[in-house]
């Protein structure tokens, strides 16, 4: 990534002397933008401006003598690799927190951090007694970094009713009036994804995320305010929008803040900027923290939501297919990122293709022992017979988007016995959260052990959560939902996706992940209570068969495995050419015990 022509062992000095004079001692830099969303324009990478680490979680804090990066367990290795040492500490986020660190290192200084790029809750992790955290008006970085990229400004487009389900005149409608039982004047809307959803347009300021930057202030009435320039306005987006919604320069928004003296404003205290905190109650609001409006109804899918969903994974299983018979082909001998370059161009040989909803991960033998690997040009490994490959992947389409992770074992030799065990016990975990039914209500917390169980038995685990909420052609990472050991009071509703990714890494060996989506649905079974709920599986594509060990499964298991890919074999023959339907039949034939 080029960021900039200043060398990057001059930066921090720099830095350092724009802090100077702001009045600071020191300054912390989330890595975000004033978004506070999960990819960010080249002109918001100011973490890896300054300290060269790339990945997409992490934050540093730098002193008149010293510095440090912090990052979770996913970017350890990354950072050892990317950062100055001489420079800049690395340090694990979750076991050395940023507080500690301030409070054996800042103790009586001044640091600095920008209002626009932390949010409430991320503020309130910082503070420890002893030093103080100054908000500036002007980001030290901003000072130092001379070349910076403009900010991006691309055309706004419609999201069709088609592929939305819910006009945009009908959703602020319903949000209007949840903030107006709640006693809440107004909502502001910061987080773009909620931008999009709410007003039924995409954009593509941010790689990945088809996201505009933007505001948006949601009055209680329905009406909505939008900071952007109606210049960046592709045909249709006035229409789709709807009545109600007026077009703001983004000059304006402090003034149309300072305008809601005297009434209550709803501010989600982790997806907002504290800026806004700050201005509405200098200006006389009554600030109340609470969730973002938009942030359940986006998860919940409606009708057209699904519908597309099912269609980007037909979309994508024929993809797939294309891929993993490639593998068979001309594998062997491929870079990590000449594989990525491969499926990406697969993909794309559907028009509807727009672009990988994340970066993917193209991973082979010790390289998937990293859960969140990415390969980089000049520095990945090939694809070489007795090993483990890991594609963990996912696409962009207008009518939804995509994430599926699969395993394989490379070359004609036998996998070894521990390999099959593992993957199978992975397996089994996916296995057991496809099948199961349970009752409304029910949080994803309560679901994570099925998918370790078989793990557990064998004292293996892995160190991650097992799903995450998907977007509709927007975030591949969408709350509030989770399937995760940690708890959270989100229940699973009919309509979420989740995704279902069990995995066990053996460090300097290999890594297993196998991933579907899955769409939470009405179960036709009812108990003595009522309804129970069940999952639809969304993502088709064979489960490597080599690395199965049948005894393993029970028969149940086997069951689900072969309906499984008789479905696979049934959605997807009909789009693939006759060499790969040959292969495609081969691997999805049914599993049988060996008496």
């Amino acid at each position: 990534m080029t960021l900039s022509s200043i060398p990057l062992n001059e930066r921090p000095s720099l830095v350092r002397s724009a802090c100077t004079v702001l009045g600071v001692d020191g300054f912390i830099i989330p890595r975000g933008d004033e978004y506070l969303g999960e990819y960010v324009a080249p002109c918001a990478e100011r973490l890896a401006w300054l300290t060269g680490f790339t990945g997409s979680a992490g934050l540093a804090a730098i002193l008149p003598d010293r510095g440090a990066v912090f990052s979770d367990g996913r970017y350890t290795v990354q950072m050892e690799e990317q950062v100055p040492h001489a420079l800049w500490e690395r340090r694990h986020s979750a076991l050395e927190p940023l507080a500690g660190w301030l409070t054996e290192n800042a103790r009586g200084l001044k640091i600095g951090y920008d209002p626009r790029l932390v949010s409430q809750s991320m503020l309130a992790s910082w503070q420890v007694p002893g030093v103080e955290l100054v908000a500036l008006a002007h980001n030290p970085i901003d000072k130092a970094w001379t070349d910076r990229p403009a900010a991006p400004a691309s055309r706004i487009i419609p999201q069709p009713l088609e592929f939305s389900g819910e006009s945009s005149v009908d959703k602020r409608r319903r949000l209007g009036q949840a903030l107006s039982v709640a006693g809440h004047d107004a909502a502001v809307i910061a987080d773009c994804t909620s931008l999009a959803w709410l007003l039924n347009i995409r954009g593509h300021d941010v790689p990945l995320t088809p996201v505009a930057h933007g505001y948006v202030i949601l009055h209680a009435d329905g009406t909505a305010e939008w900071f952007v320039s109606s210049d960046r306005f592709s045909e249709g987006v006035t229409e789709v929008c709807g009545p109600g919604v007026t077009a703001c320069p983004p000059a304006d928004l402090v003034k149309r803040l300072e305008a809601l003296k005297g009434r209550t404003v709803r501010v989600d205290p982790v997806t907002t900027a504290v800026w806004f905190d700050t201005t509405l109650a200098d200006a006389g609001a009554t600030v109340v923290d609470g969730v973002d409006p938009c942030t359940l109804p986006k998860a919940i899918k409606n009708a057209a939501e699904q519908e597309g969903a099912r269609q980007a994974h037909t979309h994508d299983g024929v993809a797939m297919a294309r891929f993993l018979h490639s593998l068979t082909v001309s594998g062997i001998g491929q870079h990590e990122t000449d594989l990525v370059t491969r499926l990406d161009d697969l993909r794309a040989r559907s028009e509807d293709y727009q672009e990988q909803s994340f970066d993917a991960i193209s991973a082979v033998g010790p390289n998937g022992a990293f859960p969140h690997y990415r390969a980089q040009v000049g520095h990945d490994r090939v694809l070489e017979a007795g090993n483990v490959y890991l594609i963990d992947s996912g696409g962009q389409y207008p009518f939804g988007t995509t994430d599926i992770t699969r395993t394989l074992w490379v070359g004609n030799q036998e996998p070894p016995a521990n390999v099959r065990e593992a993957f199978t016990r992975v397996l089994k975990g996916n296995i057991a959260l496809s099948r199961i039914r349970f009752p409304p209500g029910t949080t994803g917390h309560r679901l994570d052990v099925l998918a370790r169980a078989a793990l557990w038995q064998v004292g293996m685990d892995y160190d991650h959560g097992t799903g995450h909420g998907i977007g509709s052609y927007l975030s591949v990472h969408e709350g509030p939902q989770n399937i995760s050991p940690a708890p959270r009071p989100v229940a699973l509703e009919a309509g979420m996706i989740v995704s279902n990714e069990p995995g066990y890494y053996e460090p300097g060996q290999y890594g297993i992940r196998i991933e579907n989506l899955m769409l939470v649905r009405p179960s036709s079974f009812v108990g003595p209570k009522g309804a129970f709920l069940e999952f639809e599986i969304l993502s088709f594509t064979p489960i490597d068969r080599r690395l199965i060990d049948v005894a393993l499964l029970n028969d149940a298991e086997l069951n689900w495995l072969n309906a499984y890919h008789a479905e696979v074999e049934k959605r997807v023959m009909p789009y693939v050419e006759p060499e790969v339907s040959v292969w495609l039949t081969s691997v999805c034939k049914p599993l049988v015990r060996q008496d």
